[in-house]
């Protein structure tokens, strides 16, 4: 999920457990922790697809991280109720980011494997406007504060086992129309009914759409899967390490011009974006000894 949601969330969590000062600023902080990890992109984007949502977003981070308020102020407020809601704040943002298809590795440091639900977009509207509006609400109606925000946590839980049927619904419809042997779908922004699709067949990925309200299945590329010795070599660079580590569909692709052969890596789970997002682009030129990376970029 995006910052701002994240940060309303520890808002409105922290209002709703108490009165105290310190323990709506410990909600609020913790709420936004897990992304420190945001930090790794000054020194590349690609030390920071590999390892953002990493250890800062696994289990272990969670239950040793809430220590540190809890001791801060266990004679102030107590250690159990400060370590509790720096514990939930923390959770909550792990849970969000685990909802959206980008992957959270949950059991990291014990275990590297990303998880996602995929239910939700990183910035989800019906997420993020429900926590805005019980905020600015409250400040007109201050005695109903707690009805409201606890009204906008049951809203947020009623639609996401909404997205929840959704996606199997698309998913079951899918095998339907489609015979392959993998079938994975992924939310689109702002969208119930319709469902971005990867289907995987032994030589090739079909991408689409679902259209749960008009019934249909709508095709939009088709992908061979390749064995070149130039995919093989752009694997050694670190902007296609760097996607592969995210990535769930990938598949590349290649293209000459004069000497030089480019190798185009995407992932097709994001497919539906504009542009060239989660992409990694390698240049190559050959030589006696095989070929020779000579450049290569990542956009996320």
């Amino acid at each position: 999920m995006d910052p701002v949601t994240h940060s309303l969330t520890g808002f409105v969590l922290g209002k709703t457990t108490s009165k105290n000062k310190t323990i709506l600023i410990t909600a609020l902080i913790f709420s936004l922790l897990p992304d420190i990890d945001y930090i790794l992109r000054i020194h590349s984007k690609e030390l920071f697809l590999t390892y953002h949502r990493g250890i800062t977003h696994g289990v272990l981070a969670l239950f040793l991280l809430p220590l540190i308020p809890a001791i801060m102020f266990r004679r102030k407020i107590g250690f159990l109720k400060t370590y509790s809601i720096a514990f939930i704040a923390y959770g909550v943002h792990i849970f969000f980011d685990l909802t959206n298809q980008y992957g959270t590795k949950i059991l990291s440091p014990f275990d590297s494997t990303s998880y996602a639900l995929s239910i939700t977009f990183i910035i989800d509207p019906y997420v993020l406007i429900p926590l805005l509006l019980a905020v600015l609400f409250s400040l007109k109606f201050k005695k109903q504060v707690r009805f409201l925000y606890v009204l906008s946590i049951v809203f947020i839980i009623f639609y996401i086992g909404v997205k929840v049927y959704c996606k199997t619904e698309a998913r079951d419809f899918l095998k339907q129309k489609i015979e392959a042997q993998q079938y994975r779908v992924y939310p689109l922004p702002n969208d119930f009914l319709r469902w971005w699709f990867v289907a995987k067949f032994s030589d090739e990925y079909i991408t689409g759409f679902v259209d749960l309200l008009s019934k249909k299945v709508y095709v939009d590329e088709r992908y061979k899967i390749k064995n070149d010795p130039t995919i093989l070599k752009s694997k050694e660079s670190e902007s296609v390490k760097a996607l592969l580590s995210i990535s769930k569909h990938p598949i590349a692709n290649v293209k000459q011009e004069g000497d030089t052969t480019i190798v185009i890596w995407r992932e097709l789970s994001y497919g539906f974006l504009p542009g060239e997002r989660f992409t990694a682009k390698v240049w190559l030129k050959a030589s006696p000894q095989g070929y020779k990376i000579i450049n290569a970029n990542l956009k996320i």
